[in-house]
């Protein structure tokens, strides 16, 4: 029994000594690249940029830095959270946010529970917090919750006692998106007074929401660009500017995110045909070159190739796509890793 106990206690100090030094890792990161020591990170839930800090989303990106070196290692994998459990709620299709957050625990030694609502209890009538408590039941304690009604991460992060992080909700935010792509240009450029245009519709884009929050947070400035029809009415009032016109503001532009139409959220005919749409606002190869030679190309993807983006762009050495995808894992890593120790901490 003592040695049971004994065995046990050095477990835990062993895993605590792990976060600690993972913390630590953060900390040097931010040290040697010049920002100084990140605030402490308290919140239990990530659930939109809006309500995060300047300080808060700098924790999160210098954290995911030091966790990119991480996954270039030969073992690619720390101790952080081991112990821990994430589940995946996902009541929406995904591809890479899905697998991103699975292998981002994964990296982070937790275990992971994946649920899918095709062939689960909600095709039964359970309610959207009634899986979500029978989860947490299970000892859960994480809930990463992508749904097409926006709110529903609110309404989790309510009535759970475990962290939720918001992988996207209807048309309101994608946080770990909008702070991957922060953290795709901060790789490249300096963020204070960089000019970032969101092209497409932005009517029906929770990444665009996202994109926006934090880059004005960060000193960036955004304009949205794309049919009137795309466009929703006060998002000036967020910061960000208004064109119609892809053409008159791509001369200026440091960093364009280009991004999809959503066909499933429209409801009405929102431009006259995707023809019409290619030719004002997809970016092809001749309409690139109006643009600086070191422009940046963004996409959160899944693209519409040949019709928001020409295959050559996509493919361009302008284009950091599929480095939105690498850093998607070390972004999440960050975000599971100080929301899932905030819950578990002594103050929560």
């Amino acid at each position: 029994m003592a040695t049971t106990t004994r065995a046990n206690a050095a477990a835990t100090a062993a895993g605590a000594g792990a976060r600690a030094a993972t913390r630590d890792t953060a900390v040097a990161a931010a040290d040697r690249e010049g920002r100084g020591t990140p605030a402490p990170w308290a919140k239990r839930h990530l659930l939109s940029l809006e309500e995060l800090s300047c300080d808060e989303i700098g924790v999160l990106l210098d954290t995911a830095e030091s966790f990119k070196e991480v996954l270039t290692r030969d073992v690619k994998k720390v101790p952080s959270l081991r112990g821990k459990t994430v589940a995946n709620l996902f009541f929406e299709p995904s591809t890479r946010t899905r697998t991103s957050f699975e292998i981002a625990a994964k990296r982070l030694s937790a275990d992971i529970i994946n649920f899918q609502a095709a062939g689960s209890s909600v095709q039964k009538g359970e309610s959207l917090v009634d899986t979500a408590l029978n989860i947490q039941a299970m000892q859960a304690d994480t809930v990463v919750v992508r749904h097409a009604s926006s709110g529903a991460s609110q309404l989790l992060a309510r009535e759970l006692d475990c962290s939720v992080v918001n992988a996207g909700d209807g048309i309101h935010e994608h946080p770990t998106q909008g702070l991957l792509d922060i953290f795709t240009i901060r790789e490249r450029r300096d963020l204070e007074g960089l000019h970032v245009c969101l092209v497409g519709d932005i009517r029906h884009s929770r990444v665009a929401r996202s994109n926006i929050w934090g880059l004005i947070k960060l000193g960036a400035q955004v304009t949205v660009c794309g049919p009137p029809t795309l466009i929703p009415h006060g998002i000036e009032e967020i910061g960000a500017n208004v064109a119609y016109d892809l053409d008159s503001v791509l001369p200026t532009v440091d960093v364009l995110n280009i991004l999809r139409i959503q066909f499933e959220r429209q409801h009405g005919a929102f431009f006259p045909s995707i023809r019409e749409y290619a030719v004002e606002y997809g970016i092809s190869v001749e309409r690139l070159r109006q643009a600086r030679e070191e422009v940046l190309i963004l996409h959160p993807q899944p693209m519409h190739r040949g019709i928001e983006i020409a295959a050559e762009v996509a493919d361009g050495h302008h284009s950091a796509i599929l480095d939105q995808v690498t850093n998607g894992v070390a972004v999440r890593m960050a975000v599971l890793f100080h929301t899932t120790l905030a819950s578990s901490g002594p103050d929560s």
